[in-house]
Parts: C-alpha cells; sequence; structure tokens
C-alpha cells in the first residue's frame, strides 16, 4: 500500500478518530431540542459536508430561528468537551503515526469539520506533532465530495496528488480522494458499516486498524 508513496492525507471523523457516535448523538439532542424527527435521509444528505454548509443546509430546510452562524456556534458548544475528554484514536493510528514520520513521510489533515474542533481534538491526541499540513473543507471552496480539501493538503505537503495516499470512512470522502487522482483506503468505522459494500468497491484498500498496513494483512480491492 505505501509503495511509491511520499504523502499521506487523513480524514478526521471516523477515520483517525472515533467521534462519528458523537455528532449521530448531537444530531439527535438537536432536532429534539428543536422538535424535529431525525431521520437516516438528514445524514445521507450532510455526508461530507464542511460545517459550514452542513449549517447552511439546516437553515434551508428546516425551520429554525438561528443563523448559519448561530447553529456552527450551537454544535461547537455541545461538541467541544466531548472531543477533549471522549473521543479516542482509531486503533493502531499511534503507531502508525509514529512509523510514518520515522520514515519522512509527510502527512497532513483533510477534514470536514471545523477547526475549532479539530484544535481541540489534535492537541488532546497529540496529532499536530506528526502533521505537516491541516486544512478544513470550510477553507476551500467545495466540500467533500469535491477533491479540492484534499487537492490544497497535497499543494501544502508539495506533492502530486499521484503521491498521496488517502485515509478515508465515508464513500463521500472516498470519491474526493479518487476525484484527487489520489489512492484511498477506507477505514472501518461502526457507523459507516451500512456502506462497507460501497466503501470496498469505490476504494484501493480497506483496513479495520492501521496496524494492518504495518504488518502488511490490509485488504487489496
Amino acid at each position: 500500500m505505501l509503495t511509491g508513496i511520499k504523502g499521506i492525507i487523513f480524514d478526521l471523523d471516523g477515520t483517525m478518530v472515533d467521534s462519528m457516535w458523537m455528532w449521530r448523538q448531537i444530531d439527535n439532542e438537536f432536532m429534539t431540542a428543536h422538535g424535529l424527527d431525525m431521520t437516516d435521509d438528514l445524514e445521507r444528505a450532510i455526508e461530507g459536508m464542511s460545517f459550514q454548509e452542513t449549517a447552511e443546509y439546516f437553515v434551508r430546510t428546516y425551520p429554525l430561528r438561528e443563523t448559519v452562524t448561530e447553529l456552527m456556534d450551537i454544535w461547537v458548544d455541545m461538541a467541544m468537551q466531548k472531543y477533549r475528554y471522549e473521543v479516542p484514536m482509531k486503533p493502531g493510528l499511534d503507531a502508525f503515526l509514529r512509523e510514518m514520520k520515522q520514515r519522512g513521510i509527510k502527512m497532513g489533515i483533510a477534514t470536514s469539520n471545523a477547526r475549532i474542533l479539530l484544535d481541540a481534538v489534535a492537541q488532546a491526541h497529540g496529532l499536530y506533532d506528526y502533521m505537516d499540513a491541516v486544512l478544513t473543507a470550510n477553507e476551500v471552496k467545495r466540500g467533500k465530495p469535491a477533491p479540492d480539501v484534499f487537492l490544497a493538503v497535497a499543494d501544502k505537503l508539495h506533492l502530486a496528488p499521484a503521491d498521496c495516499l488517502v485515509f478515508e470512512d465515508i464513500p463521500q470522502g472516498i470519491r474526493a480522494g479518487l476525484a484527487a487522482g489520489m489512492r484511498v483506503c477506507a477505514v472501518s468505522d461502526q457507523y459507516s458499516q451500512s456502506q462497507d459494500a460501497q466503501k470496498r468497491a469505490l476504494a484501493h484498500y480497506y483496513i479495520d486498524s492501521y496496524a494492518q498496513v504495518l504488518d502488511g494483512t490490509y485488504e487489496r480491492l
């Protein structure tokens, strides 16, 4: 998987950290507080959107009094403590990051999350000690499945897209990596378990743990 790879670009939620459970909980709490029904259609509709795009979708779709900015502030407040103290890293990630750093492979994060929440979880786990570039989809023109954020991180790493490997946990993110011209490894996550067949059909590789990349037991698709 790592043959010829000069850079690795990670999605964050569901890929580096086990946090998707938290967002489902926040969505449920928010919708209930506003007297709205939580449906699977909502999760599919916002998959891959940037933090701001998600807030804009809510304002367009639901009878809410809050503005886009107010919605983002509410969600940040709801998520901050969980990111700092409750969200763990994905299996095998810590050792994988150390090994990649030792090999001199450049690394970056390309997330749809808000910068303030990225900072909270990254600082909690020391992720920035390993990263050479970090961007959120709010900082580029289009969120995933558009390739913008992956291409922007590759540019910051001073690497060609073909030299980069993407780790992603959802189909929209996998599509974004493919659209960027990068190889993509799908990461197992309980939140997207129902999409595993789709993830396998799209990606080049599949892992349950980052240890599989190092020991060669990953799935080649």
